[in-house]
C-alpha cells in the first residue's frame, strides 16, 4: 500500500509585503499632505451654502511684480504690463464672462504694499465682490 503524504494546506497570509506597501503610502501621504495647504490658520464659521455656479472658472489672477508694474495672468501665463485703465476693462470683460470666478493678487516680495492695495482697489472697481491674496508656504521654493 502507498502512503499517503499528510501534508495540511498552509492556512496563512503573509501579511509583510502589505505592510510595507501600506507604510510607503503612509510616507507618501505624510509628505505630500503639508504641500496642499496653504494660508493661514483660522477657525471658520460653519454655514450652508448653495454650490457656485462657475465653481470649475479659472481665478481671475493680477500679478504685481517688484517695480509695481501690472500683468493679468491669462490662460496661465503672464502677458504684458499692464496700464491701470487697461487693467480695469480686462477684469470687467473676463468678470462679465464669468462673474462667480475667482479673483487674487499674487504680489513679490519687494513690491511696496500701496501697489498690491491699489491692485485691488482696481479689482473692485473692475466689479470683483472679493479680491484675495496668493500666498506660499514658507520652505517652497519657486523655481522658474
Amino acid at each position: 500500500m502507498a502512503r499517503r503524504s499528510k501534508r495540511r494546506p498552509i492556512a496563512e497570509i503573509n501579511v509583510v509585503p502589505y505592510i510595507d506597501v501600506m507604510l510607503v503610502l503612509l510616507i507618501i501621504f505624510m509628505i505630500t499632505a503639508p504641500m496642499l495647504t496653504q494660508g493661514v490658520q483660522v477657525e471658520l464659521p460653519q454655514q450652508t451654502a448653495e454650490p457656485m455656479e462657475d465653481a470649475d472658472a479659472e481665478p481671475l489672477v493680477v500679478t504685481v511684480d517688484s517695480q509695481g508694474r501690472l500683468y493679468l495672468d491669462e490662460d496661465g501665463a503672464e502677458g504684458e504690463a499692464l496700464g491701470e485703465d487697461e487693467l480695469v476693462e480686462r477684469a470687467q470683460a473676463r468678470l462679465e464672462e464669468a462673474p462667480r470666478s475667482a479673483v487674487m493678487v499674487r504680489g513679490d516680495r519687494a513690491t511696496e504694499y500701496g501697489s498690491v492695495v491699489r491692485a485691488m482697489t482696481l479689482l473692485q472697481e473692475a466689479g470683483a465682490e472679493s479680491v484675495g491674496l496668493v500666498t506660499r508656504e514658507p520652505g517652497d521654493d519657486e523655481q522658474g
